[in-house]
């Protein structure tokens, strides 16, 4: 099998990360609905230690003064950084671990970065333009306070979501950009 013969294998090879997304968004009775593709992530123990926060309208200005406080950063009146306001909608990833004897924190992160990867697969495969953006402010504590985290959580960035522009996706599909070669991902335990 190929991801040319596959379709959902051909989504994820075509898969860009959008930096520039449009103003229209997926409604959260639609996000719901993509969640349910992102749910079944790989999850030891079935804990589900993550959860996700919509960010829209002026939760994005209230972003932008947690990251300039953050920076320590002094703006002229009316002033902020403009970060959050590269999309209409802004999806927090959060890590949201538990205590468990066979469970270990890092492996409850990364099945957080995994629903989110496939977050922003679903997105991509339901027509939307993501990008997974993360920084060094991201858990400073007037970050972190702005999202309401628990001390145990980390926030893992947020993926920035909107339309795709027609001349970027035109671009994409003409696009003659090789893939990877995926055996260079590829290896075997070495020999004794």
């Amino acid at each position: 099998m190929t991801s040319d013969s596959h379709p959902l294998l051909s989504a994820m090879a075509a898969r860009r990360s959008v930096s520039k997304v449009g103003p229209a968004t997926p409604t959260d009775a639609e996000l719901v609905e993509i969640l349910a593709a992102v749910t079944p992530v790989a999850d030891h123990k079935a804990l589900r230690p993550w959860r996700l926060i919509t960010l829209r309208g002026d939760d994005r200005m209230r972003l932008a003064k947690a990251m300039d406080a953050a920076a320590g950063e002094t703006r002229e009146p009316g002033e902020f950084t403009t970060k959050p306001f590269r999309a209409e909608l802004l999806i927090a990833i959060v890590a949201s671990p538990t205590e468990h004897p066979k469970v270990p924190e890092w492996e409850q992160h990364a099945t957080a970065a995994g629903a989110a990867h496939l977050l922003e697969l679903a997105l991509w495969t339901a027509g939307w333009g993501v990008m997974w953006r993360t920084g060094m402010l991201t858990n400073a504590p007037e970050v972190r306070a702005a999202h309401g985290l628990r001390e145990n959580e980390l926030l893992m960035g947020w993926l920035y979501v909107g339309a795709i522009d027609e001349a970027f996706r035109e671009r994409l599909n003409e696009s003659k950009r090789p893939p990877l070669d995926p055996r260079n991902f590829l290896g075997r335990m070495p020999h004794e």
